[in-house]
């Protein structure tokens, strides 16, 4: 996979949209694989039982998941400086998950873009916030 150059970014530059179909299993792994044993990320029940219709995504697959939209647009080479995210709505097993960000800043001292993303499913937006990274 080729990397994006800090020379070929501009501010105001759109990222590609990307879907991200949101899965039990994608919940429960990333809760897991986070070792996060909170049983409304992993246990219907308990979910439920919190007032949720099922289980919800954590904050920990939520980060990754944004760090993957920003990197796979990046390339292999990019190296993530900063991440600055804020849920909103909860991410449920059904749910798509359309992530879309732009190029904010960009700083020729360290040759780092600043992306602002969001992520949005059908109640709104589920995390909203920015990733630095630095680029080739």
């Amino acid at each position: 996979m080729s990397s994006k150059k800090f020379a070929e970014t501009q501010v105001g530059e759109t990222l590609p949209e990307q879907k991200i179909e949101i899965t039990s299993s994608l919940i429960v792994g990333g809760a897991i694989a986070s070792q996060d044993f909170t049983p409304v990320h992993h246990d219907r029940g308990a979910a439920k039982a919190s007032g949720m219709q099922d289980v919800f995504m954590n904050i920990l697959t939520t980060n990754g998941l944004c760090e993957k939209y920003v990197t796979d647009w990046a390339g292999s080479n990019a190296l993530v400086r900063r991440v600055a995210i804020k849920l909103g709505t909860p991410n449920l097993p059904g749910e798509t998950m359309t992530m879309t960000g732009k190029v904010l800043e960009r700083s020729d001292d360290d040759q780092t873009v600043v992306v602002e993303l969001a992520g949005k499913n059908t109640w709104g937006n589920h995390v909203t916030g920015t990733i630095t990274v630095a680029l080739p």
